[in-house]
């Protein structure tokens, strides 16, 4: 259910369906600081330590408010090396919630995508055709010698619209990919639940069928990225006819009931860390099953603890509960909403995990070669406080060559964990996002001083191609004086 409360007077805003019971202390350092914090991680908001960060707005991924019952779940673990179970209990969970009755777990979903990848990708060159690539993912097929397509369809691209599902994958064209390559060149196919790099804009259940009947046709296996299956269950919800009057359990297991093999990170989907793969075929949990010792561990603990293993149970049992689920789609949409009239370019209709700031328009004057997504993460830090993180070309990888390879958007993700902020803390952001945008003229590029070959947005280290950082925080002063 949606809840929708109007007021007598004022906005609508969401309403939290939650109370605090156990407060964690922030801190806003000065500007001064968070410049010197900036200079001390090299730019890269991944390098900032939480002591000088104020609200962390970084990601989603293990930073979800666990409830009370997984905190009570955690307190009666089995410790058990092999046959635990607590890890029963999370097999129990994966079949009633995700429909799956084989399951192996994993430590997190980058590594699920380690395993299918070193299981499924036989020689250099096969290829995985997707609706859109995520960062570990792309890395980990590129690192065993495949190579990825994108199909989207043309409406994904366009930034601001209206668009209610930005992430269907274009069966037509995938269609014409697997005649080009050949079937024995796609060990399967992936579908990712709201696309995390085009601002989490999610598939409708109507596009995974289409993307099932095509699979079926060729003999080709789907692949489902989980990750974020509750958030786009919703939206299902919200904006599929179809489904306007369906449970989450019932969008759900439409979803995962389309795909051969589902895998996902327990840190977005279930609020806890750790992660899975599961199927309904044998066949293929034998294909898989010996990976798990070499790189995880034990079959019936995959690298987690089993804490967390009792925290995942729950969590997916919480995951059928659209006033939990909901609260984080709408608190994103009352944000990007709000920046909106604020005349800030915002990716719209919005999606799930946060709000995306379109950098490429509002430092449309900084080149996609100085890192304008990466840029406007660094000021939006030094003005407010608040982490975001760059989901543009520094998120890209170089190709065979050494080449840059340009991103297709330019966004500053704000990441708006499930149950976190209060609203008072997301109208700060609304605050001093809306006064950058004001004096986004001043923002400048960066460089890179250390570039990682993979992954060079989690480590790498930049510095900016002038002195904007240093003006931008006089300007500050001059409008806000003693303000921090």
């Amino acid at each position: 259910m949606e809840v929708n409360i109007k007021f007598y007077k004022g906005e609508n805003i969401p309403l939290e369906l939650h109370k605090t019971r156990i407060v964690q202390k922030l801190n806003l350092v000065p500007i001064e600081r968070r410049l010197k914090a900036l200079e001390e991680g090299g730019f890269n908001t991944f390098r900032l330590t939480t002591h000088d960060v104020f609200l962390d707005m970084l990601t989603d991924s293990g930073t979800n408010a666990m409830s009370d019952r997984q905190q009570a779940a955690m307190m009666h673990a089995d410790d058990a090396y092999a046959g635990s179970q607590s890890f029963m209990r999370m097999a129990k969970a994966v079949e009633d919630v995700l429909k799956k009755k084989y399951l192996l777990p994993v430590h997190q979903g980058r590594a699920a995508e380690n395993i299918l990848a070193n299981a499924y990708i036989k020689k250099k060159g096969d290829l995985i055709p997707m609706n859109y690539h995520f960062t570990t993912a792309l890395a980990h097929i590129t690192q065993y010698g495949g190579r990825i397509v994108e199909l989207l369809y043309d409406e994904a691209y366009n930034i601001a619209s209206s668009h209610p599902f930005k992430g269907n994958l274009n069966v037509e064209k995938l269609e014409e990919v697997i005649l080009e390559t050949g079937v024995e060149n796609i060990p399967f196919i992936r579908m990712e639940a709201s696309t995390n790099l085009i601002g989490g804009q999610p598939f409708s259940v109507a596009n995974m069928r289409a993307v099932r009947k095509v699979a079926d046709k060729y003999g080709i296996r789907v692949v489902l990225d989980a990750s974020l299956l509750g958030e786009n269950a919703y939206l299902v919800i919200q904006r599929e006819p179809e489904f306007a009057s369906a449970t989450m359990g019932e969008v759900i297991a439409a979803m995962t009931g389309l795909a051969d093999i589902v895998y996902f990170s327990a840190r977005k989907l279930s609020s806890s860390r750790g992660g899975g793969i599961c199927t309904n075929d044998l066949k293929i949990y034998r294909e898989l099953e010996a990976l798990i010792p070499l790189f995880e561990g034990f079959l019936t603990y995959g690298g987690m603890s089993v804490r967390e293993i009792e925290a995942i149970a729950v969590g997916l049992y919480e995951t059928l509960d659209e006033s939990m689920i909901c609260q984080s789609p709408q608190f994103i949409s009352y944000l990007v909403n709000s920046l909106v009239a604020q005349g800030v370019p915002m990716v719209t209709p919005a999606g799930v995990l946060g709000a995306h700031v379109d950098a490429m328009k509002m430092c449309g004057h900084i080149p996609q070669t100085l890192y304008p997504a990466g840029a406007l993460a660094a000021a939006f830090y030094l003005v407010s406080g608040v982490r975001g993180m760059e989901r543009g070309t520094m998120s890209n990888q170089r190709d065979e060559d050494g080449r840059e390879t340009y991103a297709d958007m330019e966004l500053l993700r704000l990441a708006v964990p499930r149950r976190v902020f209060t609203l008072s803390q997301i109208k700060y952001v609304i605050d001093r996002m809306a006064w950058l945008n004001e004096n986004r003229h001043m923002i400048g590029g960066l460089r890179f001083t250390y570039e990682p070959q993979v992954l060079r947005f989690f480590m790498g280290g930049l510095e900016p191609v002038s002195d904007w950082p240093q003006k931008l925080l006089a300007k500050f002063r001059a409008d806000f004086g003693d303000s921090l």
